[in-house]
């Protein structure tokens, strides 16, 4: 409950209007109770990080385990990027606050940036695993250092979502983007791999 009010007045006013009064009242609860749970605002808005990266996870599982989602390499890829492309309220919600908290990692020394990054870093570990298994699986050209790709992957996750939350891109150019480099991978364009 705490943490939904923390999401919807971030949401609303920016991080910088997060307190724990502000908080409290969204969530229609007293400023003691949410005291009671963080400390701190800093502690309110390392719980707000870790919520996040909690619902991308949900949304992500959701969409794998929906019917007819196939389980290969690029299919788990394509999921994930379509779970990380803001197309509807929650995903642009949570694509804000994510861009937010990266501002404010750089800026307040509250919010530490290793706290921030260390998300990123899982997400890149997963995305390189999810590679090393579909290049084993034959999915992808043998020539590919899942790694390296796991870095450029990621940042084109973040990137072309952050195009299309600002309306640079449409979702289907990203998601066309995204598609292609999966192709280049897959050894699909001539002369790539």
């Amino acid at each position: 409950m705490v943490l939904k009010a923390f999401m919807a007045v971030a949401a609303r006013e920016g991080l910088h209007a997060v307190s724990l009064r502000a908080v409290a009242a969204e969530a229609g609860i007293s400023l003691r109770l949410v005291q009671y749970y963080f400390d701190t605002k800093a502690g309110l808005m390392r719980s707000g990080l870790a919520h996040l990266e909690e619902l991308s996870n949900g949304r992500l599982r959701a969409r794998l385990q929906s019917p007819g989602q196939s389980s290969t390499a690029r299919a788990t890829l394509e999921a994930l990027f379509a779970v990380a492309l803001p197309t509807d309220v929650e995903s642009r919600q949570f694509h804000q606050l994510w861009t937010s908290y990266a501002m404010l990692a750089m800026t307040d020394p509250e919010i530490s940036d290793r706290t921030f990054v260390e998300s990123p870093n899982r997400l890149q570990e997963r995305v390189g695993s999810i590679l090393k298994r579909g290049k084993a699986a034959g999915e992808f050209i043998r020539e590919i250092d899942p790694e390296a790709e796991a870095r450029i992957l990621v940042a084109l996750i973040h990137g072309l979502g952050t195009a299309v939350l600002v309306g640079q891109q449409s979702a289907e150019a990203a998601s066309a983007s995204f598609g292609y480099h999966l192709d280049r991978l897959t050894g699909k364009i001539p002369g790539c791999g």
